[in-house]
């Protein structure tokens, strides 16, 4: 008989809601992980003090009461508010789109100056149907913000000419007619007090959890202590690659301890032109809210974005029509396979927001149980 009723391939957030769910309803889980910790990309350590986001910024929002609900059952949140600021060498524009950002780029300051500006531009170079992102960005936001805000900074997240990029990655961009700098519209948002690392131990309380265990690695053994799986790895790894290998961009990391109390006044600031190889600067203690810098040293982290290859971190897939196409094949080799369950980002090649994870998760585990 097998020891376990599931065994759940990833500590992150699918992974751990899932456990947290099955564990309470009486169920055996046991959760094997490939890295050293817990949490998946939303894990954070404590440097100097600092907790920071190893893999990246997370700011968790939501407008369901319910998701919030839930994760505040597991950790205290801050009332953190993600305001970035965009740096176009040397210029400085609020995000997203607002009037704040609108002043600065064209000294307009009443809301009509600032649509009529926009509509100009838009105008001057609509295109009935767009064929791809820089057709698409300019029929949305007209030819300035496009080139100073949109242009550069996406062509160094995707690694390709916007002209080449689909437009549908962008079929909205938000412009709000108002001084707000929230970049979330979003009820609920703030970041766990005592970090994302705490708020996965607990829902992880009682539950039993293998580190260093490389699933793929020692698959028929490992699926043989349970009576199904939850895999939530990369869907192309686990038919080892039989298809071909689905696209992802991935992000390198130069993360520095740096002797000032404050390095650039703001958690995020995006780096918007093309000559700047990075695209953004996170400083992890202004995702304290309230935080005026304490202490004499901070943490920043510098992003690159890169194509993914194998041995880095997966972390957007590139839903193109040749990916989406090949998921779908993948797809219908996960639904026939007997036994196990493929679940989030990696595991269904889309990106989600945490707040999704935790809604799919928990509708897993309730179909589970029906």
């Amino acid at each position: 008989m097998p020891q376990y009723d599931y065994l759940i391939v990833g500590a992150g957030l699918f992974g751990a809601v899932f456990a947290r769910q099955m564990t309470d309803a009486g169920k055996r889980c046991l959760v094997v992980e490939r890295r050293g910790h817990i949490a998946g990309n939303v894990y954070t350590e404590d440097v100097a003090g600092i907790a920071v986001h190893r893999y990246g910024a997370h700011i968790f929002h939501t407008n369901s009461k319910a998701v919030w609900d839930y994760v505040n059952r597991f950790a205290v949140f801050n009332r953190y508010t993600n305001s970035p600021v965009a740096n176009y060498k040397g210029e400085l524009y609020a995000l997203p789109f607002n009037m704040n950002t609108f002043n600065r780029m064209w000294g307009v300051v009443t809301p009509d100056e600032a649509a009529a500006k926009i509509a100009e531009q838009r105008a001057a170079h609509y295109t009935e149907t767009p064929q791809n992102l820089e057709e698409q960005a300019i029929n949305l936001v007209g030819t300035d913000i496009y080139e100073k805000l949109v242009k550069h900074y996406t062509e160094k997240q995707w690694g390709r000419p916007c002209t080449e990029l689909p437009a549908f990655i962008i079929r909205r961009l938000p412009v709000r007619f108002t001084f707000d700098n929230n970049y979330f519209d979003a009820l609920y948002q703030g970041i766990p007090v005592d970090g994302y690392t705490a708020l996965v131990q607990k829902l992880l309380d009682g539950v039993e959890v293998r580190l260093d265990t490389d699933y793929l690695a020692d698959k028929a053994a490992l699926d043989a202590l349970a009576g199904k799986t939850v895999y939530t790895g990369p869907i192309d790894a686990y038919f080892g690659y039989s298809l071909g290998a689905l696209q992802y961009r991935s992000v390198r990391f130069e993360t520095e301890l740096l002797d000032t109390p404050n390095y650039q006044g703001n958690a995020v600031i995006n780096y918007t032109d093309a000559d700047t190889p990075y695209t953004r600067i996170i400083e992890h203690k202004h995702f304290v809210f309230g935080s005026t810098a304490p202490g004499t040293q901070t943490v920043i982290s510098r992003e690159y974005s890169a194509e993914w290859q194998p041995g880095a971190e997966p972390y957007y897939p590139v839903n193109d029509g040749a990916n989406s196409a090949l998921y779908a094949r993948y797809k219908a080799l996960a639904d026939a396979a007997p036994r196990v369950i493929f679940g989030g980002r990696l595991g269904e090649y889309k990106y989600y927001d945490m707040d999704k994870v935790i809604e799919q998760a928990l509708a897993c585990a309730a179909a589970q149980l029906s």
